[in-house]
């Protein structure tokens, strides 16, 4: 006989929230490697990032379906079809939801359709996607599940439950319940991205923006001892003591180099960056832009900590 689980174990964001602020350096390199690894990868099938926002968009509506009616759908069933048939493409809402001017998002359709991402057959209209890279999205899948368990560690840790969850257990558990945990997948994505993107303006930008805040992150002397977020927002913009030139970037981003020397620029103009007399990036977060920035990385916690807690307790359950 199967147990009920228990509503008084079940977590929130505030029990996640609370746990991740207290250990954040141990935390943030695998966010970091997650949010910096997938951007990359969204920039690597087109060359535009907005263009493959548009393309999950119209996917994530999918989820959305499945949810309001509540249905589930796992990771093979969802891709054991080459094509996925989707609703009628509204570019009024595409460029409401997703901020993008609407002539922008009627070519950027039109190349997708010319790519033979977006095809139409009579009144439907299929997604195939055979034609572009990210086929299935195995990369992001390994990340968010070594993030959450990295969290489910921390968590544990804290008291807050009683099991750790490996990264193998953890996507187990979202190719099982795969259209619950992308949509929330998605959801975290949109809003992540976006909000940043009003920041500093582009999504390339933050592409490299992210990959430079990933290599500080990573440094050794903010893992070795538990860090609370407040002592590490005043220890990373000097952890980075080597720093990334700027044919490294383009060659790990893939956004040419000029355009890199140029978001660079702007980076660093906006109080985000540094470069040395060796021509090494680094990060720098300026006084002008702390306080901002502080706010913007408390939203972050928070929403990131919503997608954390319905993994895991679908995994707990499970």
């Amino acid at each position: 006989m199967s147990i009920l689980p228990s509503i008084s174990d079940a977590l929130d964001e505030k029990k996640v929230t609370s746990a991740i602020n207290k250990k954040f350096n141990n935390f943030v390199p695998a966010f970091y490697k997650f949010v910096s690894e997938w951007i990359i990868n969204a920039y690597s099938n087109f060359k535009d990032i907005e263009m493959y926002m548009i393309l999950i968009y119209l996917v994530n509506n999918d989820f959305k379906f499945y949810r309001k009616n509540g249905i589930q759908v796992d990771y093979n069933t969802f891709y054991q079809d080459k094509t996925l048939e989707i609703e009628e493409i509204k570019i009024i809402e595409i460029s409401e939801a997703l901020e993008i001017p609407k002539e922008s998002v009627r070519r950027k359709i039109i190349i997708l359709e010319k790519l033979g991402v977006l095809k139409r057959s009579r009144k439907k209209i299929f997604i195939d996607r055979t034609a572009y890279e990210t086929v299935r999205p195995e990369s992001a899948l390994k990340n968010i599940s070594y993030l959450v368990s990295i969290s489910s560690k921390i968590l544990k840790q804290e008291n807050k439950i009683p099991n750790f969850f490996s990264s193998e257990e953890i996507s187990d558990t979202i190719k099982k319940n795969f259209s619950f945990c992308w949509y929330e997948f998605y959801k975290f994505i949109f809003s992540y991205y976006f909000r940043w993107r009003k920041i500093l303006g582009d999504l390339e930008t933050l592409s490299i923006a992210l990959l430079i805040i990933s290599n500080a992150s990573s440094n050794k002397d903010l893992i070795i001892q538990d860090i609370d977020i407040e002592k590490w927002r005043n220890r990373i913009s000097h952890a980075d003591k080597v720093g990334l030139n700027s044919m490294s970037i383009s060659d790990i981003t893939g956004i040419p180099r000029p355009t890199v020397v140029r978001k660079v620029n702007s980076l660093i103009k906006q109080g985000y960056a540094k470069i040395d007399q060796k021509k090494l990036i680094s990060l720098n977060i300026e006084k002008k832009v702390f306080s901002n920035t502080q706010k913007m990385q408390e939203r972050t916690v928070k929403d990131v900590s919503v997608l954390i807690y319905k993994i895991l307790n679908k995994a707990s359950i499970n």
